[in-house]
């Protein structure tokens, strides 16, 4: 079976390590397309310092693929078009690939027609599938664009998988990378033993989406004992929805963690807390994550690069108290956040 090469400037990038913001869907009042507003979120993550975006994916709302609504296309498309602005260093292109088998194949075509480097293969609600059967459709996928795993939280859609699946899972040549959100200690240990355990250990780049660990994953080097050798791994980055918000500040931590030689500051441990914090706010823990969306949305409104937090689904909202959630993090941590850098900045992504 023959596979599709990932470019060697954008393999270099990806496992160097970088920041990949999920990108959200900006809607007008009537719940269309704001083509201008979607354009200033690439802007602005572009100009953040980011490494790449992710389209298509769980922050961009999956109901973007319903056939009354059909925004896949123009939102890569319209990505794509922004992106082919970076001229001074690869940015990494990542489209969302959802669905069955036949779905899933087309939305990989889809992606590579307009230029993306990875397709972020997710593994959620496809319940009468085995896990042998994601598997195949992960090869099969794999054939048209390389393939970055993702291992999805079950309360946004995702499912519980062994660690035997990933074991196999990491065999498939043109696996180049693996984003691990379950948001459990256990599971994520399951995906980064099996690549640890693999000849291909040193082919795939792994990036967490833990976001209620997000610094601690960065931080940490996971060690495993593999045939009588000590094998370590590292998370070399993060692609998360969290990340669609405040981002270059992420870009300045994240720099910083690469800088650091030896030991860990506490300051780093502590600022790690309140980042949690603040995503329990955004992401809406409390409630299950109903309103990690419209959170995300809200944070971007109040910076002017969102005209309001409308979603797709018009019952998609913020969860009661999460308001007062969101004001409480941005009063105890107004470090966290770059509205002064949006604000510099704001005409420039608006495009006026």
């Amino acid at each position: 079976m023959s596979y599709s090469e990932l470019d060697d400037q954008i393999k270099e990038q990806l496992f160097g390590g970088t920041v990949i913001p999920a990108h959200p869907l900006a809607l007008t009042p009537k719940r269309s397309l704001d083509e201008k507003r979607q354009r200033a979120l690439t802007r602005y993550y572009i100009a953040s310092g980011a490494g790449g975006i992710a389209v298509g994916v769980h922050t961009t709302q999956f109901e973007i693929r319903d056939p009354k609504i059909n925004l896949l296309e123009p939102v890569l498309k319209l990505a794509s078009e922004e992106a082919a602005s970076v001229k001074d260093r690869p940015f990494i292109k990542i489209a969302g690939i959802c669905g069955p088998l036949d779905q899933a194949v087309h939305e990989a075509k889809l992606a590579v027609k307009y230029g993306f480097h990875l397709g972020l293969v997710s593994m959620g609600r496809l319940e009468s599938y085995s896990e042998t059967d994601l598997l195949q459709r992960t090869k099969e996928v794999a054939r048209f664009i390389p393939v970055f795993g993702f291992y999805l939280q079950p309360a946004v859609g995702g499912r519980v998988f062994s660690y035997d699946f990933w074991s196999k899972f990491v065999k498939i040549p043109n696996v180049y990378a693996i984003k691990i959100a379950p948001f459990n200690r256990y599971q994520t240990l399951d995906v980064i033993r099996a690549v640890a355990e693999s000849e291909r250990r040193d082919e795939i780049a792994l990036y967490t989406g833990n976001d209620d660990n997000i610094v601690g994953d960065l931080l940490t080097t996971f060690r495993f004992n593999v045939n009588g050798k000590v094998v370590q791994k590292r998370f070399v980055g993060g692609l998360l929805g969290h990340w669609a918000v405040w981002t270059s500040k992420v870009v300045e931590l994240c720099n910083e963690i690469k800088r650091l030689d030896g030991d860990i500051p506490s300051e780093l441990l502590s600022y790690a807390a309140e980042i949690t914090d603040a995503n329990a706010a955004i992401f809406d823990a409390s409630n299950n994550f109903q309103g990690c969306i419209p959170g995300i949305h809200e944070i971007l409104r109040r910076q002017g690069l969102l005209e309001g937090r409308w979603c797709l689904n018009p019952d998609e909202e913020l969860s009661p108290g999460q308001m007062q959630e969101i004001d409480r993090v941005y009063k105890c941590y107004p470090h966290l956040n770059d509205d002064q850098f949006v604000k510099k900045h704001l005409a420039y992504f608006l495009g006026n």
